[in-house]
């Protein structure tokens, strides 16, 4: 068993190193069987047991890694400045609990070809449809991606009965929200943030994982689900790793992703002055920005760098620092309030 990798030693790491040492298994480019698509609602998950590592099988197997994975650890907590604050409300009590009293939506595992990437290579992903579901309506779309030590299955949708606020309840939060009609019925892809192939070099967590969210997934959605196909119905948000990913891919990609949201983003977050060459486009194009972490995360210096580059050159953004670590008590909160603020 591999040792788990803490924070500082992660913030020390370049991103070639942290994708080579993922606990991770990467996808291989030889043809899978096709599996059995397992359609579970959230509260179906809820009261099934749990993966252990390296369980989700086929091609994408990974671990995923719950609360607490080191915010504030060895490197001790940050220093903080006086934007370094809760500046949104937090979530109600409850707001990441199964309720078994209203509808629920539907979590799947798909399969989609990743030949953008490589030729014939096979991924697969899972896709949240909302409660009522149907193809004569069209949705928006929210691609949702986890950290370093998850996959598309074992991080954000791994909540587990009498551990409130512990893992990651994305299915069981948007079913409430939209019970409560806070947010708008919209469809969420969960990825995998790792493309990285066995022996064949390339930057699976970067460049990869780029040409497969833009070249391979958003056609697939666009091809087999009633999605709205414009960047105002389309929104790109992640976890540590996948916060990175997310402010990244986004904030270059104004043309594609309108809405894009960083929580406790990792050290792979390129510096402000990349992710924001043209401040006054930004500001036009955004529609939300979204930037977050936690008091006692030692990872919060690169929100903090892109926040105070933001402030400095008139880009509108939400700047909201939870209590917390690096944890899912933030993530999962700042996932209630950024969904709220979506697609209106």
């Amino acid at each position: 068993m591999k040792t788990p990798i803490t924070l500082l030693t992660l913030a020390a790491m370049p991103l070639a190193v942290l994708a080579a040492d993922s606990v991770q298994s990467a996808p291989t480019a030889a043809p899978q069987p096709a599996p059995t698509v397992q359609s579970l609602s959230p509260a179906q998950t809820a009261s099934a047991p749990a993966l252990a590592p390296n369980q989700g099988g086929g091609a994408n197997r990974g671990a995923g890694r719950g609360a607490g994975r080191g915010g504030g650890r060895g490197g001790g907590a940050p220093t903080l400045g006086a934007d370094d604050k809760q500046s949104v409300p937090p979530a109600p009590e409850g707001y990441n609990v199964v309720r078994a009293d209203i509808p629920h939506g539907k979590l799947e595992r798909v399969d989609y070809d990743a030949s953008a990437v490589v030729p014939e290579l096979k991924r697969w992903m899972e896709v949240y449809t909302p409660p009522g579901y149907s193809k004569d309506k069209k949705y928006p779309v929210l691609f949702l991606l986890h950290g370093i030590g998850g996959n598309e299955k074992s991080e954000w949708n791994t909540y587990v009965p009498n551990n409130k606020g512990s893992q990651g309840t994305a299915a069981i939060i948007l079913d409430n929200l939209l019970a409560d009609k806070k947010t708008e019925p919209m469809i969420v892809v969960f990825p995998n943030g790792n493309v990285t192939q066995p022996g064949a070099g390339g930057d699976g967590w970067g460049k990869d994982f780029e040409t497969d969210l833009l070249k391979d997934m958003i056609p697939y959605m666009e091809a087999h689900y009633s999605v709205i196909a414009d960047r105002e119905h389309r929104a790109l948000a992640g976890l540590s790793m996948g916060g990175g990913q997310s402010l990244d891919f986004g904030l270059t990609h104004l043309d594609t992703f309108a809405y894009v949201g960083g929580f406790s983003s990792a050290p792979n977050t390129w510096t402000p002055e990349r992710l924001v060459p043209d401040a006054e486009k930004a500001a036009k194009l955004l529609k939300l920005l979204w930037i977050s972490g936690g008091a006692k995360d030692n990872l919060l210096t690169f929100s903090q760098r892109t926040h105070t580059y933001l402030k400095e050159h008139n880009v509108p953004h939400v700047y909201n620092v939870d209590p917390g670590a690096h944890d899912f008590d933030t993530w999962n909160n700042n996932l209630y309030l950024f969904a709220q603020r979506l697609f209106k």
